[in-house]
């Protein structure tokens, strides 16, 4: 097991799908953030593209009701893509990485940033998840992943591209509630590891008073294997 991720500078949450034909320069904005190696970087495959002609192989419609649900918070209408997501209090389009770190070391010199210590270790078939001390109310939220795959698309608007992903989502638990004191749970660690994900954050993350995803406060990621990007 590889050791727990650095104190990450913010949470980028990309909205993507391969069937977007403005979507892969942001997939690559987001690789160069993953392979730099100081934010927490998920990326969710959306579903409602999928009527152009290709159905995208990572997509899941819990990806897009999260998207959605962000709407909400954000007061907007409706949705795009790629929509990065940023310690679940703003968003952009997320084709400009530096753009990205900008608004991050903002949020951070404000006071918007990732103020609460979370940290992870797995233990034989155990994680254990450690939350320090801070204000206010939050979901624990377990994020499960893949680190890298290769998609070849083979219609829609990206057809005859071979497209790579970085830390995919595929699934997304909340686990238990933070109410400002320091917090400990322990998990089993067996989804971790499996054919779908090799990868899991963990965030901290606050809703808004209808129940929709808003700031994320604390947040690490952890591989269940020590890869090289």
């Amino acid at each position: 097991m590889a050791d727990e991720f650095a104190t990450p500078k913010g949470v980028v949450e990309l909205f993507t799908s391969q069937g977007c034909r403005s979507c892969p320069p942001a997939d690559r904005a987001f690789e160069q953030l993953v392979r730099e190696g100081k934010v927490v970087a998920l990326s969710y495959h959306v579903d409602y593209w999928n009527y152009l002609g290709w159905a995208d192989t990572l997509a899941t419609k819990e990806n897009t009701a999260r998207q959605y649900a962000y709407a909400k918070a954000f007061g907007r209408n409706g949705v795009y893509t790629p929509q990065a997501v940023l310690n679940g209090r703003d968003h952009l389009k997320g084709t400009d990485a530096a753009e990205v770190n900008r608004r991050l070391d903002r949020m951070n010199s404000s006071g918007r940033g990732l103020v609460v210590p979370v940290t992870a270790s797995r233990h034989d078939d155990q994680l254990s998840i450690s939350i320090g001390q801070g204000s206010g109310k939050a979901n624990v939220v377990v994020v499960y992943f893949s680190q890298n795959q290769t998609v070849e698309v083979l219609k829609g608007e990206n057809f005859g591209k071979r497209l790579d992903y970085w830390h995919s989502v595929n699934d997304v638990q909340t686990v238990g509630m933070w109410y400002g004191k320091s917090l400990e749970l322990t998990l089993p660690a067996n989804p971790m590891g499996d054919d779908k994900s090799d990868g899991i954050a963990i965030l901290l993350q606050a809703a808004d008073k209808a129940g929709n995803p808003s700031r994320i406060i604390g947040a690490t990621v952890m591989m269940s294997t020590a890869k090289t990007l």
